[in-house]
């Protein structure tokens, strides 16, 4: 008799496309059943795109090829195809299923630290992702990948995309010299980043992560009019100073017409290295009146921990860095939360954020 052991172990050597880890080391098998001549098996994968289910079901026949009397009967979950969101955005890359705005009502309060986490925590769940930088004035994000001094390939009039901890990720960081200090006006602002976006070979991605310039500017009006935005993602710190400015961001995200996925709280509490006790050093709970007020919830409360700013620093995010830490988890948790609500969004076609008033508090 066969035992379904001997099929996981066959399946072991099915590797996610576009990655390294197997269906199982991903934790999308989820169920197989053998009896009599007939062996069934559930797979849920995290894209849409049918070329990652074909590829799937041809390599799984494959596998279990050996088992000429035995009927196999591969049932595959995922995701639906993205409806048109609110957001008025005509899409330039159809072959990017969701597009996530992470946003700022001000500078300094990590939000470039939480977009390449949550980038990295979404890879690592086996979603195919892209990062760009659309912060034109202060594009950290080739020092935080570990990037910094590459230079893309041109292929022609595109760009191919750096790759970095499985990310493909792009930034006008990488397209000027270091350091240069870029003076521009609104409408050269709108350019860039309409070239960013259609200049470069993004490919296939199940998710685009957008590290936005803080405040509400050009950049964040040319993209919501280049793209269907899936959802809108904004990061603040406990202190009233950040929530005033946050307040802009999360209305910003209301008039564009952009479902708001949720508020990430940076630097909520410090971790003592030594006792990996939490102080609320910058109070804690004040987030929460405004994500009240707009309909959405708290994807995550991130503390402040020294290994955060020595991950950015390397290039070596902490998700990287220490995957198992409590931060990490955290981030992990955050990236969770933000995929089921792309999924909520595709499914509704969007959320009619005309009909949200919120109660200022």
């Amino acid at each position: 008799m066969l035992q379904k052991e001997m099929v996981e172990e066959k399946l072991t050597k099915v590797i996610y496309p576009g990655f390294t880890k197997s269906i199982v080391e991903f934790g999308f098998l989820k169920e197989i059943t053998v009896r009599e001549n007939l062996i069934s098996i559930l797979i849920d994968i995290p894209s849409a795109a049918e070329e990652i289910e074909k590829q799937l079901r041809e390599e799984i026949a494959t596998r279990l090829s050996f088992l000429g009397e035995y009927r196999i009967d591969l049932t595959v979950t995922k995701p639906k195809p993205p409806r048109e969101t609110s957001s008025h955005g005509k899409n330039v890359l159809p072959n990017i299923q969701n597009f996530v705005m992470v946003s700022s009502g001000k500078g300094g309060v990590g939000k470039s630290t939480t977009t390449v986490n949550i980038a990295i925590a979404l890879a690592q769940q086996g979603k195919r992702v892209g990062l760009l930088d659309a912060d034109i004035y202060g594009p950290n994000i080739p020092r935080m990948m570990g990037i910094e001094g590459q230079q893309p390939v041109f292929l022609g009039k595109t760009i191919k995309p750096i790759i970095s901890h499985g990310i493909k990720v792009m930034s006008i960081g990488s397209l000027v010299e270091r350091g240069a200090s870029l003076i521009w006006k609104g409408a050269m602002v709108t350019q860039a980043i309409e070239q960013m976006l259609e200049d470069i070979e993004w490919g296939s991605l199940d998710v685009l992560l957008f590290d936005m310039p803080p405040g509400t500017g050009d950049a964040q009006l040319a993209l919501a009019q280049s793209l269907p935005v899936t959802s809108g993602v904004c990061v603040t710190t406990p202190q009233k100073v950040a929530l005033d400015d946050t307040i802009r961001s999360m209305d910003m995200f209301t008039q564009l017409h952009i479902p708001i996925a949720g508020i990430v709280e940076n630097m909520s509490g410090f971790i003592c290295p030594e006792t990996g006790k939490e102080y609320d050093i910058f109070g804690k709970g004040t987030t929460q009146p405004l994500a009240d007020a707009y309909h959405t919830e708290i994807l995550g409360e991130i503390p402040i921990e020294p290994a955060i700013r020595e991950g950015g620093d390397s290039g070596l995010p902490i998700t990287v860095l220490a995957p198992n830490c409590e931060t990490s988890k955290r981030y992990q948790e955050i990236a969770s939360k933000l995929w089921n609500t792309l999924q909520k969004v595709n499914e509704e076609g969007g959320v009619n954020n005309e009909a949200i008033q919120p109660t200022i508090f």
